[in-house]
């Protein structure tokens, strides 16, 4: 064997093939591979990001070196063994894409052929789905299609969803912080060794120059102390003079820092603006664009300025408005402006820059009158603005109001040459003048503005205030008359205000003068009396009682036998006149309106209550010959008898009564007269007389069985509430009384059967339901009383009297929770309030609280006596006299 042939024995292979993929030398023998910068690049800082974030994703390597096979039970079938490819291992070549390609579009076209059978059932399933399980959206809909028909009043009255927190949740408690006691404070000086005084060095040089070297001690061993507050104070106070005295000025030796101001100067210059500081910063930066822009706008100077002002910058801002005044030097908000941000006498050196760029700006010469302190340096500031503004009402009105009456009148008399138009100079001058001056200047002014109705007013004012009462009618005409003629359009409302005005100023006639010539203006005849009466009521709710009686004294002019309008005056009278003015009224009233019984009545009322008795009986006796057979003409006549215990002519006149005027009224109060006196047997009489005429009256059949009551005759009285029953069934106290008899009695469970019979006979009556439920308490039955409330609630719901007595009869921890259930239902009911008052403001001694539910309660309802008496006896306990 040749060398050769042994030498190509040894020769291995692989030697001169390219290394395999994955290879990596010396990895048998334990060696492993690195790699140098020149394999990957350059270097990167963290942050950078990567060329390739946007890089589609790469297709994973099938070289490389291919993790195990996941062998858990998780990723085991029975039917196809562990999931994954089962050539995972193997090579990724060109074949296998082309292959994948082809099976890819195969699977592509098979889908195609079964997506329509496919979408069909899956929609199938979808819809038998929906049907089982069908949506909160679809489960409302008819619902929901049902809102379009409910009305406003009914989605305003769905009940607010209530909180469902707990008390806890709803009132967290507030944090609470605890100041750090003094011992605390003591104890940290102590251990850091603080000192509490100040050399005289210190105190000289402000520990500035303070030497400091090895004889300097570091303060290591300086021996604790306890703290003592009144030296504290006295160091602050020390150190505050040191810088005081640091701050004065070395060549005069005065102070430039005023002490007493000192710490408010600090104050001030901490910004007041609370905002955040890049809103601050965004807004200078947009401002200074805004000025960069357009230099000349003078809104921008001026927003820049009041930014940094608020921000407390205000020498930038003083700075900014300054340069605003020289790029727009003729714009009066950028001047003002800045003499507003300057201090005292720099803001006046601004306001002269401003009066020489701007002579004729009235604002900048009020501000400079403003300005000054002194009243003959404003006078002499005014001056001179007025000859360079004559004609500028403002100013000399200003002027004006710095003069003595003498000097105001001269004035005047030269401002209205320079400002002719203007009828508050007119009317001032006329102020001033002596009543023949003021006539001529009122003249002149009518002439030189002749469509001005103030004018004319004060005219008739004047006139007034000087005894000339005939002229005021005369000067209101031609008022009117002129200021047509120069076609100003007559404006009712406005002459009433101004009629209003006049009776605030004392000038009643002039008022009175106005209401007549205007009040007709513009009204058309159907709606005449409506609209005059609601004018009367507006005066008379703005206090402008003659203007109202003007206008009431008018329209009866108009419409003298309207009872109404009759009426209306009467009441305004009675509340906000005299008695003579009243009683003056109605004897007019019952000239015009014979018929009107109330209007008698009240003439009546009016002299009795005044202690004048024949004259009411003579004003009844002209209303008895204008109304002979009037019911209610003969009762009162009855009743101002019996009041002036004039028994006997009471009951002579009741006898008239019942021959010439029978009715049920007369009947009763006649049994009511003979009951009151004690002759019963008469009142028997009169009761079985009109019991036959009038069984239908209720009151008749309740006033027998109470006389029956009242003798001990309970079988007579019991008839005669049955046979009043059985002719009223609908008199609710007649049951009442029927079921108090037989409780009385001690038939408890008969006054229970009349009780439910009653409210068979009458559903939803609250009065029948309250005496079921105090019949149940007074007979100590507590549960069945509940019980009877909660169903006397839920037919009643809306009745006060019953939640009332609910709150009443609830335990005490539990009244607040049905009171607001009270209150939810019926909000404005007395009965609710005064239950409210007395149950849980009064019993929990909530004073303030529970007086002012007791005349919330009185001024609802005034007539309700429960709530005067208890509101009576709570000022008797809490009130001062």
């Amino acid at each position: 064997m040749s060398v050769q042939s042994l030498v190509s024995a040894k020769k291995k292979t692989f030697i001169g093939l390219p290394a395999p993929l994955g290879y990596v030398p010396g990895l048998g023998r334990g060696a492993t591979g690195f790699t140098t910068r020149s394999d990957i690049g350059p270097a990167r800082d963290i942050d950078d990001i990567s060329d390739d974030r946007h890089a589609p994703p790469i297709k994973k390597s099938k070289n490389d070196d291919e993790e195990e096979e996941d062998l858990n039970d998780a990723n085991y079938d029975e039917f196809t063994g562990y999931g994954g490819s089962l050539c995972a291992k193997d090579p990724y070549d060109k074949d296998d894409e082309e292959a994948d390609a082809i099976y890819e579009e195969i699977d592509k076209r098979m889908d195609d052929k079964r997506r329509e059978r496919r979408e069909l059932k899956l929609k199938e399933e979808l819809e038998k789905y929906r049907q089982e399980r069908p949506k909160i959206q679809q489960q409302f809909s008819d619902l929901k299609r049902d809102l379009a028909a409910v009305s406003e009043d009914e989605w305003l009255n769905i009940p607010e969803v209530g909180d469902a927190r707990n008390k806890k949740q709803r009132n967290a408690r507030a944090e609470k912080f605890t100041p750090v006691p003094d011992s605390v404070l003591a104890r940290a000086a102590a251990s850091t060794g603080t000192a509490n005084t100040i050399s005289d060095r210190d105190q000289k040089f402000g520990g500035l120059n303070t030497p400091f070297g090895a004889i300097t001690p570091l303060g290591t061993s300086t021996p604790s102390a306890d703290i003592d507050m009144k030296k504290i104070g006295q160091a602050r106070n020390t150190l505050m003079d040191i810088k005081l005295t640091q701050v004065s000025d070395s060549v005069s030796g005065q102070t430039v820092v005023d002490p007493k101001g000192y710490l408010t100067d600090l104050q001030s210059m901490l910004p007041s603006h609370g905002g955040d500081i890049n809103d601050v910063k965004k807004a200078r930066l947009l401002l200074k664009s805004v000025r960069e822009t357009n230099p000349k706008h003078p809104p921008a100077w001026i927003a820049s300025a009041r930014l940094e002002e608020v921000t407390g910058k205000m020498q930038i801002a003083r700075n900014l408005i300054m340069k605003g005044c020289e790029e727009c030097p003729k714009s009066e908000d950028v001047w003002l402006e800045a003499a507003r941000l300057m201090p005292g006498d720099q803001a006046k050196a601004v306001i002269a820059q401003a009066v020489r760029h701007l002579p004729t700006a009235v604002r900048v010469w009020i501000k400079a009158a403003d300005l000054e302190s002194e009243i003959k340096a404003k006078k002499r500031v005014f001056r001179k603005a007025l000859e360079m503004i004559p004609n500028s009402v403002r100013l000399w009105k200003q002027a004006v109001e710095l003069e003595n009456e003498e000097d105001a009148r001269i004035m005047l008399s030269r401002a209205v040459e320079c400002c002719p138009t203007s009828v508050e100079l007119w009317l001032a001058l006329a102020r001033l003048e002596t009543y023949e001056n003021a006539r001529k200047v009122l003249n002149k002014a009518r002439e030189n503005i002749p469509t001005d109705r103030q004018i004319w007013i004060t005219a008739a004012k004047l006139e007034e205030a000087n005894g000339n009462i005939h002229m005021v009618e005369k000067i209101i005409d031609r008022a009117l008359s002129s200021l047509r003629a120069n076609m100003v359009e007559i404006n009712r409302e406005l002459w009433i205000k101004d009629a209003e005005d006049c009776e605030q100023a004392g000038s009643i006639h002039t008022c009175q003068a106005i209401v007549r010539a205007v009040i007709g203006v513009g009204v058309e005849d159907e709606d005449k009396k409506h609209t005059w009466m609601e004018d009367a009521e507006s005066c008379a709710a703005h206090e402008a009682y003659e203007c109202a009686r003007a206008i009431f004294a008018h329209a009866l002019s108009v419409y003298p036998s309207k009872k109404s309008i009759w009426l209306r005056a009467a009441y305004f009278e009675k509340s906000h006149g005299t008695r003579e003015s009243l009683e003056s009224l109605l004897q007019r009233a019952v000239a015009h309106c014979p018929k009107a019984e109330v209007l008698w009545l009240m003439g009546a009322k009016s002299k009795w209550l005044a202690g004048d008795v024949p004259a009411a009986r003579s004003i009844l006796a002209l209303a008895f010959q204008a109304n002979p057979n009037s019911e209610e003409i003969w009762l009162a006549a009855v009743k101002l008898e019996s009041e002036n215990n004039e028994f006997e002519r009471a009951r002579r006149l009741l006898q008239k009564a019942r021959a010439s005027a029978p009715t049920a009224r007369v009947m009763m109060k006649s049994i009511k007269l003979e009951w009151c006196l004690g002759e019963i047997k008469n009142a028997h009489t009169l009761l079985q007389e009109a019991v036959k005429h009038y069984p239908d009256f209720a009151k008749l059949w309740m006033m027998k069985g109470q006389i029956e009551e009242q003798n001990n005759n309970k079988e007579l009285a019991r008839e005669a509430y049955n046979q009043g029953l059985k002719k009223c069934p609908r008199a609710i106290p007649l049951w009442l009384l029927m079921s108090r008899l037989e409780e009385k009695s001690g038939q408890l469970i008969k006054a229970r059967s009349i009780l439910e019979k009653a409210r068979l006979k009458n559903p939803q009556c609250a009065e029948l339901w309250l005496e079921a439920v105090r019949v149940e308490n007074r007979g100590g039955l507590k549960n069945i009383a509940q019980t009877l409330m909660a169903r006397a609630l839920q037919e009643c719901p809306n009745s006060g009297i019953l939640w009332a007595e609910s709150i009443a009869m609830e335990p005490r921890p539990q009244r607040k929770t049905k009171s607001v259930d009270a209150l939810r239902k019926c909000e404005h009911d007395p009965h609710v309030l005064l239950a409210a008052s007395k149950y849980i403001f009064w019993a929990e001694r909530k004073v303030a609280k529970a007086r002012e539910w007791f005349n919330r309660t009185v001024k609802i309802e005034p007539d309700l006596g429960d709530a005067w008496a208890y509101f009576y006896k709570f000022e008797q306990a809490h009130g001062d006299e």
